[in-house]
């Protein structure tokens, strides 16, 4: 299954990034690995994930991130990449 991932989802994991780079000399790359390779792991586990606000949601393994995303017939589609500490409402008015 192909993983698109869109504009304003690359958006979030850059401005993530660069909060975690401020905090530690390697912490931006390393969040941005592990997000990567939590979304690649969608191309075998995509769906079997709760819905949240009518989206999948998968929850990063080591940051406090959520991973929102739609499937379509053919490709996964990452809508959003966002810290699970925001309220609520705010996660839903994003997605």
């Amino acid at each position: 299954m192909k993983i698109r991932i869109t504009a304003s989802a690359y958006a979030d994991i850059e401005k993530a990034a660069e909060f975690y780079a401020r905090q530690s000399c390697g912490l931006g790359k390393s969040f941005q690995d592990s997000i990567f390779s939590d979304i690649d792991s969608l191309q075998f586990y995509a769906g079997i994930h709760p819905k949240y606000y009518s989206r999948y949601r998968l929850l990063a393994h080591k940051f406090p991130y959520a991973i929102y995303y739609d499937i379509s017939a053919d490709s996964v589609v990452v809508i959003a990449v966002l810290d699970c500490r925001r309220e609520p409402e705010w996660i839903e008015g994003r997605l």
